[in-house]
C-alpha cells in the first residue's frame, strides 16, 4: 500500500508515517520543508519505503505531482492551528491551508484513482457543545477559525467525495501530543505535555493555570487509530472521534516527569503567579464518545498519563542517540 501524506511533517504525520512504515507500507509525505534529519532516522524508514517531498499544500501542482497513479489513500493532515492573534491578523491564510487546499486535493484523488481519503479534523469542531461525551451525531458549535474551518472541511470532503465516488471519511482527533511534536510554524501553541518538557529542557518551572483536565490523545495512538481507517475495506461510517476513553489531567503528567527529572518543578501557579503552561482555553471541554471506533475496529487508546510519559522519555532518548 502507498499513501500520501499532505501535510506529512508535522508531528501527527510523522506518527502515522511511523505506524504505516512499520506495517510495511511505502508513505509519502508533502509539507513545505523536510522534518530534521534525526526525525526522519527516527522514522526507521526501510530503503525506498519513505519518500519525502518539499512543497506546498496550497500548491494544486504539487498536489497532483505528489498524488499519483498508483497511491492507495491520502490523509489530509496539513493544518494551521491559529491563535486568535494569527486569526485576527492573517485569516487568509488559515483558510488557504485548511479548507482552500482541500479541493485541489481531492481532485487530484479522483484523477489518481484513490482508494482511501482519510481527512484528520479536531475535537475543536464541537466549540461550544455541551454533553457528557461528545458524540458524532453530536451538532457542532465550531467558534474559533481553526475550529471552523476543520468543519467546513469535513462537509467538503463528505460531498465532493460523494460526487466522485471517492472513499472519504474523517477524523475528528483529540487533544494530542507525543513524538515528534515541535514547532513548526503551524501550530501556534503547542501541547501543554511539549510545553511542559520543553520547560524542564530549559530549566524552568512549568506552572499551569489549573489541572487541565483533558481526553488527551497520545500521538502513536492517533497514528494506529488513522492507520486502521485506512486499511479499513469499507468504514461504516463517515466520521470518527479518535481519543482516550478516559480523561486525567495533564497536571498528573508533569508531575510524574517532575519525579523522575530532580529538580525540576511542575505545579499550579500560585495567586499572583503568572502560568508558563497554555492549557488551550480557559475551560476543560468533555471528552469525545469514542465507541464507533471502538466497536467497527476493535481500536482503543493504550496510553495514558504513566506509560505515554514513559514512552516519551524512552522516544527521546532514541531521538538523541541518532543524533550524536
Amino acid at each position: 500500500m502507498t499513501v500520501v501524506v499532505l501535510g506529512g511533517a508535522g508531528f501527527v504525520g510523522l506518527n502515522l508515517a511511523r505506524a504505516l512504515l512499520a506495517r510495511g507500507g511505502a508513505v509519502r509525505l508533502l509539507d513545505r520543508a523536510a522534518p530534521p534529519p534525526a526525525l526522519l532516522r527516527a522514522l526507521a524508514a526501510p530503503p525506498g519505503a519513505l519518500e519525502v517531498r518539499t512543497g506546498d499544500v496550497t500548491d494544486p501542482r504539487a498536489v497532483a505531482e505528489a498524488i499519483g497513479p498508483g497511491t492507495d489513500a491520502v490523509v489530509l493532515a496539513a493544518a494551521v492551528t491559529a491563535d486568535a492573534a494569527r486569526e485576527a491578523a492573517a485569516p487568509g491564510g488559515i483558510l488557504a491551508v485548511n479548507l482552500d487546499a482541500v479541493v485541489p486535493a481531492l481532485e487530484a484523488c479522483r484523477r489518481a484513482g484513490v482508494r482511501r481519503v482519510v481527512n484528520l479534523s479536531s475535537a475543536a469542531v464541537y466549540g461550544a457543545a455541551r454533553a457528557d461525551r461528545l458524540a458524532e451525531t453530536l451538532a457542532p458549535e465550531p467558534e474559533s477559525l481553526y475550529a471552523v474551518t476543520k468543519f467546513a472541511a469535513e462537509k467538503v470532503v463528505a460531498r465532493l467525495c460523494a460526487h466522485w465516488g471517492l472513499d472519504g471519511v474523517s477524523a475528528r482527533l483529540s487533544a494530542v501530543f507525543g513524538p515528534f511534536e515541535r514547532d513548526t510554524g503551524w501550530r501556534d501553541t503547542l501541547s501543554p505535555q511539549a510545553q511542559i518538557w520543553a520547560a524542564m529542557a530549559r530549566g524552568e518551572a512549568a506552572l499551569l493555570p489549573r489541572p487541565g483536565l483533558r481526553d488527551w490523545l497520545y500521538a502513536p495512538d492517533a497514528a494506529e487509530a488513522v492507520a486502521r481507517l485506512i486499511a479499513a475495506p469499507r468504514p461504516a461510517h463517515r466520521l470518527y472521534n479518535v481519543s482516550a476513553p478516559e480523561a486525567w489531567p495533564v497536571l498528573a503528567w508533569g508531575e510524574r516527569l517532575m519525579r523522575a527529572r530532580p529538580g525540576f518543578v511542575c505545579r499550579l501557579a500560585q495567586p499572583g503567579e503568572a502560568p508558563t503552561i497554555a492549557l488551550h482555553g480557559d475551560a476543560d471541554r468533555a471528552p469525545l464518545a469514542v465507541a464507533r471506533m471502538r466497536d467497527e475496529f476493535g481500536w482503543q487508546a493504550a496510553h495514558g498519563p504513566a506509560s505515554s510519559l514513559d514512552h516519551l522519555v524512552a522516544w527521546h532518548h532514541g531521538v538523541q542517540e541518532r543524533a550524536a
